[in-house]
């Protein structure tokens, strides 16, 4: 399994001590204020189990996130295939944070950090991100790493109810396509 690093954060396998925090920011409306609802304990702790699962078996996924300085556990970031029933196919990056870690470009750093291994050691062509068309915390860490947007590609996902989350918009950035520097 790849552990990634940046100059702040370590990108890695999920640990027992992270379930707590996890479970916690799943919890918080806010952290969830682009999702259909929050989570529960057990939702959050079977989603890190599959993370897990995903790491070791694939050697990518969706990884905890932990800053180098303290070695507190902010959040993850990471890749994984676009589930089926979506109108695109590819690789996701996705990232989500506990509200103390936003603010510091942090989901910008790991994010690029992802971005750069999916190209560089998994080979892919190309990664998508997808987000609410109102987040839009999220669509400006997706343009600070170079992703552009087509309004033909907006959708609205079948696996949200009808209401504002359920349109959603899909950033690109295809291999070769050279990222912003860091600001």
């Amino acid at each position: 399994m790849s552990e990634l690093r940046t100059d702040r954060l370590v990108l890695r396998q999920w640990r027992a001590c992270d379930l707590a925090p996890w479970a916690a920011m799943n919890a918080d409306p806010v952290v969830r204020e682009y999702f259909p609802g929050v989570l529960t304990r057990e939702q959050s702790e079977a989603s890190a189990a599959l993370f897990q699962a995903d790491l070791v078996r694939r050697g990518w996924g969706w990884w905890a996130v932990e800053v180098v300085a303290t070695g507190e556990f902010i959040g993850f970031t990471g890749l994984d295939p676009v589930e089926d029933g979506m109108p695109f196919t590819g690789v996701e990056a996705g990232w989500r944070l506990a509200r103390p870690a936003w603010g510091h470009g942090y989901a910008t750093e790991a994010a690029r950090a992802v971005v750069s291994h999916a190209f560089e050691e998994i080979g892919l062509a190309e990664v998508l991100a997808v987000t609410t068309a109102t987040n839009l915390r999220s669509r400006a860490v997706m343009r600070r790493i170079g992703m552009t947007h087509d309004p033909a590609d907006d959708f609205d996902d079948p696996g949200v109810p009808e209401g504002p989350l359920r349109r959603c918009v899909v950033h690109r950035l295809r291999a070769g396509h050279r990222q912003p520097a860091e600001r």
